[in-house]
């Protein structure tokens, strides 16, 4: 029974330090306080929400500490643009 208390609390322990890593989408003037690492792009989403999510996801891939979204364009299929920081 140790072993089973002992086990859910490492993986909550791991869970919570791995989403602590995320990428925080950022006001413009919030980003001012990180350093600018690149620019990346999202797109064929159908709403706002899944482009977030989307840029939230790749900005996490190069291991960005935050994100603006500077331009979003498209009616049915949508097409984003950010910057992300480190």
């Amino acid at each position: 029974m140790k072993n089973i208390k002992t086990f859910a609390a490492a993986i909550a322990l791991a869970t919570l330090s791995f989403t602590s890593f995320a990428a925080e989408h950022v006001s413009a003037q919030d980003a001012a306080q990180f350093e600018k690492a690149g620019v990346i792009t999202a797109s064929g989403a159908t709403d706002l929400s899944t482009l977030k999510a989307q840029l939230a996801a790749k900005a996490d891939a190069a291991g960005a500490k935050a994100f603006t979204i500077t331009s979003t364009s498209g009616n049915n299929l949508m097409h984003a643009t950010a910057v992300i920081y480190n």
